[in-house]
């Protein structure tokens, strides 16, 4: 019986400081043998022309922790660090997603955000994606990997690298202030709310970002759900078309972002990679960023929502616009057909 609540708990995760359930894509693997898999890899790195195959078959079939055993492993066998081997031995987008597995889910956010913020220029929208799609928990975690990892604050960065009202949004994020939900529904706050955002956009000349921001980013997830609910007894457009008249650029895209993963964030999910996935150039690095972060999370829920909003599965919408070991290490993360 303990190990039953054991193995609930582990496939639970808190969003907004509610208890959700995970539907991970990746589970541990049964029979899991880290010596011998630590032994295969070695083998398929140090074979003239590599074995991806192999390298693919282990990495994408096991959980984070089991990685982490087999690092380990590896390290005493070849007396070489595996991240660095596997560097060595990969290129390209087949690369940055098994080094991304090797890391944990907050390393591999904390990571993506410092390269999104490194040199000329800034990643705004990998910024946006996972600032603005990470629950409480995920951010307070994310902000203590990034301190041990790269020896600077969030915070810090984050500002040095933005400006004006975005910015404010960002580190408002950041300080993780969001309330924790509620027993008790508080309906003259969500009517109080509700008529602050109107009266702070589309009732005045000018939008009074500030308040928008504080209600967006200190208020819990099921609270906000009721406000936009209540907003439009006050605006003749709902919370998402006052934001497209209120803000534009990146502050738009932010605002826009926060109401799609409160509304429903397996979705937003699911419309990124449908996105990455339209063109002829697939935009790898999403692709990659989506699958890698939400695959031990919720990736099987993200599925379910890109069936049922793109009409073909993201099995096989993956198949028909990548190609090679990146195509078969997507497919294998993505755990089936829908």
């Amino acid at each position: 019986m303990a190990l039953v609540s054991e193995i609930l708990t582990k496939l639970t995760l808190s969003y907004g400081g509610e208890r959700e359930p995970k539907c991970p894509t990746v589970v541990a693997a049964y029979d899991f043998n880290p010596e011998g898999d630590a032994a295969k890899l070695e083998t398929a790195i140090k074979t003239k022309g590599v074995d991806e195959q192999t390298i693919i078959d282990i990495l994408t079939k096991r959980s984070c922790a089991q990685r982490s055993e087999i690092a380990f492993e590896y390290e005493k066998r070849a007396k070489k660090d595996l991240v660095s081997a596997l560097k060595g031995a990969l290129s390209g987008s087949l690369e940055h997603l098994i080094l991304g597995l090797m890391k944990s889910i907050a390393q591999y956010d904390a990571s993506e955000l410092k390269s999104s913020m490194k040199g000329l220029g800034t990643d705004e929208e990998t910024l946006i994606e996972i600032m603005c799609s990470r629950n409480k928990e995920e951010l307070m975690e994310i902000k203590k990997v990034y301190k041990e990892m790269f020896k600077k604050d969030l915070e810090k960065d984050v500002s040095g690298d933005t400006s004006g009202d975005f910015a404010k949004l960002l580190l408002a994020l950041v300080q993780t202030k969001r309330d924790e939900p509620s027993n008790v529904v508080d309906y003259e706050k969500i009517d109080n709310d509700a008529r602050a955002l109107y009266d702070a956009g589309v009732k005045r000349k000018g939008t009074d970002v500030t308040t928008w921001i504080s209600i967006f980013c200190e208020r819990s997830v099921p609270h906000l759900q009721k406000v936009f609910d209540r907003y439009k007894r006050y605006s003749p457009y709902d919370i998402k078309e006052s934001i497209r008249k209120e803000v534009k650029g990146d502050l738009e895209k932010s605002f826009l972002t926060l109401v799609e993963c409160l509304e429903n964030k397996h979705l937003y999910f699911a419309s990124r990679l449908n996105d990455a996935m339209k063109s002829k150039s697939v935009k790898e690095k999403v692709v990659t960023r989506i699958i890698v972060s939400r695959c031990e999370v919720d990736l099987m829920k993200v599925r379910t929502e890109f069936k049922r909003n793109f009409g073909k599965s993201l099995q096989q919408t993956i198949f028909e616009h990548t190609k090679g070991d990146y195509q078969r290490a997507l497919l294998n993360l993505c755990g089936g057909d829908d």
